[in-house]
């Protein structure tokens, strides 16, 4: 098992990762050298002014996008020499994602669309679990339902459940709550931190919102595609003042 200094086991880590986008006079660097660890059992946030890099740290570290240079490490594998097939079941296996815009299946129920990784798999979640993250996540009255009949919060919630059902060694969130209101917000905000604390899941989401990144164990802040500082127990307003001296 992959660890930090410290000792922490690590569910995800980054070694000297660049991306590159175009060449010549039209390169544009994403990230540019970037290395940074996420611990098991710990809450991420990754902030930053627009343009930073954020979403495209999360979607190399899934493994959704190839970096251009360094290594990407799921737990003890590392993702540039798999095969596209490895890297497929590695993501089913071992990554959760949650996007912005919920991704669910409109044909599909909510219970069909929280087990579709799994059903892909050919496999099914132990009965127990799934009634537990599904109870967690106030959805047990509307697995019945399809995505049309769920409030955008709902939808959500099914796209987080969707990520944890599988138990994954680490779930990447690319602004889950930016679509909804704020109390919504808070709810999902508040079922993925006790996801944290009782199930000791891992989970990386990236975010605008101070208050939103208060909810995190940690900060990291990006700009022009380097991690620049991190933040041990953020709070709402200490985010936000770092974010105005990185002009976020």
């Amino acid at each position: 098992m992959t660890r930090e200094e410290g000792g922490d086991a690590l569910a995800a880590r980054a070694v000297g990762i660049s991306k590159v986008y175009g060449a010549g006079a039209t390169e544009i660097r994403a990230l540019d050298d970037v290395t940074v660890a996420f611990p098991e059992g710990r809450f991420t946030a990754v902030m930053g002014p627009s343009g930073s890099g954020k979403s495209t740290l999360l979607h190399c570290m899934a493994g959704l996008d190839k970096v251009s240079s360094g290594e990407v490490w799921i737990g003890d594998i590392e993702l540039s020499g798999l095969s596209d097939r490895r890297l497929t079941v590695l993501r089913r296996e071992r990554v959760g994602f949650v996007f912005q815009a919920f991704n669910l299946i409109p044909t599909l129920t909510a219970e069909e669309n929280v087990e579709l990784p799994l059903a892909i798999a050919g496999t099914r979640a132990e009965r127990p679990w799934l009634e537990r993250v599904v109870g967690e996540f106030g959805l047990s009255k509307r697995l019945s339902h399809r995505p049309t009949e769920l409030s955008g919060g709902e939808q959500q919630r099914v796209a987080v459940a969707r990520a944890l059902l599988s138990r994954p060694t680490i779930v990447f969130a690319d602004e889950p709550t930016g679509n909804l209101d704020s109390r919504t917000s808070s709810e999902l905000l508040g079922f993925m931190r006790r996801s944290v604390d009782e199930f000791g899941q891992t989970i990386v989401m990236v975010t605008h919102e101070p208050g939103a990144a208060a909810y995190a164990d940690r900060v990291l802040f990006l700009a022009d595609g380097r991690i620049v500082d991190e933040m041990a127990d953020p709070t709402a307003d200490k985010v936000l003042d770092r974010l105005k001296d990185l002009g976020g």
